[in-house]
């Protein structure tokens, strides 16, 4: 008996490997989700908006490094996918979106729900077709899981419902491709090249991101024959920070001022799979190589002296016996000396007095990355919750943390808790959530319980937006627009079956988070934080200091004193 061209679809994700598929039901994916019902090896994973399948799907792909898949029905609930798939895509992990379609018949004629995701995803996305004859889809459908795992990106099939249900002739395909991991390194000349200026130069710091996975230790051995302190980005930070002597920490918004000072003062800045976006932060007097596999990156944040394509590990693998010793390591040196006191000084700010409230944020952070596991898994929401995690949380080769960090997404933090949990069961799933990202997809709050995921929520309350409120102070602005009127998380929680915990006092902190860290089951945490807490920059601009004394004085003027004498107790008066 011929199969449907569901029943091949589906075939065809199982041979690849994928094991889930994240969505909401709808009548145009019927075909696709029965068949998924009666499969043994493929799993429906049924959420409350597609935006968070998006984003758990990319989570998923982001720890397993193989391609994962959402799906949405047509109309609305593939729109629902794009803001999860933008993350997704800028993030370069290999993911599978189904866009559902209206009645093939009707396209075109401004059926109920009908749009053209054809269309609208492609700029989310490296191939997105619509399939609109069976015996298409097979091939249709193996290219679109290629381009995904070679390109590391999102592809998008879209499939009308009634295509779905037809007969279709050609096979489920298998695609070939096991382990996509070239190698890929510049020319023996480009690389001589490099080595003639990392060997010329006196002080030498390397820029890493989240092209260096998997080359730790070839990163280590680069630092050690160059003396170089190694700053990070934030998506390299789980990859770079653990057993590393040479480390000074991050420079950009969220960064320290070690790592903002060991890339202004240095005269060769060796860029390592990274794409960190704020020009401001690179220095304007050093020679710059660039590695990177992507080509097209290669100086678009600041201009380089010398760009290499290839990936990290094997550019180093070839350029680090061309390197010679550096004999003065006075540069790193200084380097670790500020590191040192940077460190200390966001340690000093992580306190927590009993009786004082509201709590500081940091000594949330601190305190919760004491209590989880070695091998924990982080999500953090967007905003405060990315500065904390980016300070306090310590990464040491086996904890893993993600976040919106290249498209900058409010709420991505409990839907990419759901992903990692469902992929990694066995292993201890934290999301730090602020209150306005987990407000904005509360309702999967809800999938959590429904699908029986023991994920650990810790929701940083300060009842406002408040990295918007920091931006505001910096222009110059008085808050307008930021404040939240919050529920209390923890009742609400606890309606909804979840394990739950409300923290106003700093004593009450270390019992409520190792009570829900050991419950068997999901948890949520919620802390009530200090509104008016500062997260500095490692540096200051003019403009910025400026904008700040304008914030005081129209506060001041305009009533609202009181504003600035809380923010001179909560970061002054520890």
């Amino acid at each position: 008996m011929a199969k449907s061209v569901a029943e091949v679809f589906i075939e065809t994700l199982v041979n690849a490997g994928v094991q889930r598929v994240y969505g909401v039901a709808g009548d145009s994916l019927n075909g696709l989700t029965d068949t998924i019902r009666k499969s043994k090896d493929i799993q429906w994973m049924h959420v409350r908006h597609e935006e968070v399948a998006a984003f758990a799907a990319g989570a998923e792909a982001h720890l397993t490094g193989t391609l994962a898949v959402c799906a949405g029905s047509c109309g609305p609930g593939n729109l629902h996918l794009i803001n999860g798939l933008y993350d997704c895509h800028r993030n370069r992990v290999p993911v599978l979106a189904i866009a559902a379609q209206i009645p093939s018949g009707e396209i075109g004629s401004g059926y109920f729900q009908e749009t053209h995701p054809e269309h609208l995803f492609k700029d989310c996305s490296h191939y997105c077709e619509l399939v609109s004859q069976a015996h298409q889809m097979p091939r249709v459908l193996g290219i679109a899981m290629r381009t995904a795992i070679s390109k590391r990106g999102v592809a998008v099939v879209v499939i009308p419902g009634d295509v779905a249900l037809r007969e279709c002739t050609a096979p489920a395909l298998s695609l070939g491709i096991q382990d996509f991991a070239p190698v890929m390194r510049p020319s023996d000349a480009e690389l001589q090249t490099a080595a003639q200026i990392l060997n010329r130069a006196s002080k030498v710091t390397i820029l890493g991101g989240a092209g260096c996975e998997g080359a730790h230790s070839e990163l280590i051995a680069v630092a050690e024959r160059l003396w170089a302190p190694i700053v990070h980005a934030m998506r390299g930070k789980e990859f770079i920070e653990y057993d590393n002597p040479y480390d000074v920490g991050m420079t950009g918004l969220l960064g320290f001022s070690s790592g903002y000072h060991a890339m202004m003062n240095c005269d060769a800045l060796l860029m390592l799979g990274t794409d960190f976006p704020y020009q401001q932060f690179y220095p304007k007097n050093a020679r710059i190589i660039q590695i990177d596999r992507l080509g097209e990156q290669i100086g678009r944040r600041t201009p380089v002296d010398l760009g290499l394509v290839g990936n990290v590990k094997d550019t180093l693998e070839a350029l680090t016996p061309l390197l010679q010793d550096k004999l003065d390591r006075s540069f790193l040196d200084t380097c670790l000396a500020n590191y040192k006191d940077a460190r200390k000084g966001l340690d000093d700010l992580a306190v927590g007095e009993p009786g004082r409230t509201p709590l500081h944020p940091q000594y949330v952070a601190k305190v919760l990355d004491a209590l989880a596991d070695e091998d924990a898994i982080f999500t953090c929401d967007v905003g405060t919750p990315t500065v904390w995690a980016a300070r306090y949380l310590t990464m040491n080769g086996k904890r893993r943390l993600l976040g919106s960090f290249n498209h900058g997404s409010m709420a991505n933090a409990l839907p990419q808790a759901i992903g990692v949990q469902a992929s990694h069961p066995d292993r201890q799933v934290i999301s730090l959530s602020g209150d306005g990202g987990l407000a904005m997809l509360l309702g999967d709050l809800l999938t959590l319980r429904q699908l029986r995921l023991p994920v650990k929520l810790v929701v940083f309350n300060n009842h406002a937006l408040g990295f918007v409120e920091l931006e505001m102070k910096a222009a110059g602005l008085i808050d307008y627009a930021t404040e939240l009127v919050n529920p209390d998380f923890a009742k609400l929680a606890e309606s909804a079956g979840v394990f739950s915990a409300r923290v106003e006092k700093p004593e009450d902190l270390a019992p409520a988070l190792t009570n829900a860290l050991a419950h068997n089951g999901p948890a949520l945490v919620e802390v009530l934080v200090h509104r008016q807490e500062l997260s500095m920059p490692p540096t200051i601009s003019l403009d910025q200091a400026w904008g700040f004394s304008l914030y005081m004085i129209r506060a001041v003027l305009s009533g609202r004193g009181d504003e600035v004498i809380d923010l001179a107790k909560t970061n002054l008066l520890r």
